[in-house]
């Protein structure tokens, strides 16, 4: 499922995949891949209790094949500070931004983390921060997009980080629209 191209002086144990919620949802299977897993406790907590997702994660951390780890707030804070910058910060959950978090400490570690996702805005943010990502069921993104909040009213912009989901000035519910793209390139993804 996931091959890769060893390349002279890299080791193959080096590669690490890291499971989103999507990836489940997706019909992602821990036992059929050889690749060493993570996710994140919170994962657990966005699956449907006794949904088949559900118990293609339970299994998988019952069987030893898939690990769970909570990532250091030293790297929750530095994908949240990244989040920021390009926008996503307010469509991350929690388990998302402990995802990213997880993948950026184990690339800091020496591993080659591979996020397994088919949300936009963790594959986003993924790029932001130079970890490789793969999508199951989706294209995935194809440009890393830098979001903007507007009121469709009255044209005032927000940071990306704000609270309210309507203008402060006029009440009218805020959307977001990219205010810059960059490309990705494939050996990026």
């Amino acid at each position: 499922m996931f091959e890769r191209k060893e390349r002279k002086g890299t080791l193959r144990e080096k590669i690490i995949l890291i499971l989103d919620t999507s990836a489940f949802i997706a019909g992602f299977d821990s036992l059929s891949v050889e690749d060493k897993q993570y996710s994140v406790p919170m994962v657990e907590k966005e699956l449907v209790p006794n949904s088949l997702p559900w118990i293609r994660f339970k299994t998988a951390v019952e069987r030893g094949k898939l690990k769970l780890r909570a990532p250091t707030a030293r790297f929750r804070n530095k994908v949240k500070e990244s989040s920021k910058e390009v926008g996503d910060v307010l469509f991350l959950s929690s388990a998302d931004l402990q995802v990213l978090a997880l993948a950026l400490e184990q690339k800091k570690a020496g591993y080659n983390p591979l996020i397994v996702t088919d949300d936009y805005s963790i594959q986003n943010v993924a790029n932001q921060i130079r970890v490789k990502f793969t999508s199951l069921t989706t294209f995935g993104i194809r440009f890393r997009l830098y979001w903007t909040l507007y009121c469709p009213a009255c044209y005032r912009k927000y940071l990306s980080d704000y609270k309210s989901k309507t203008c402060e000035v006029c009440g009218t519910k805020l959307k977001r629209k990219p205010s810059k793209k960059i490309t990705i390139k494939n050996k990026e993804r």
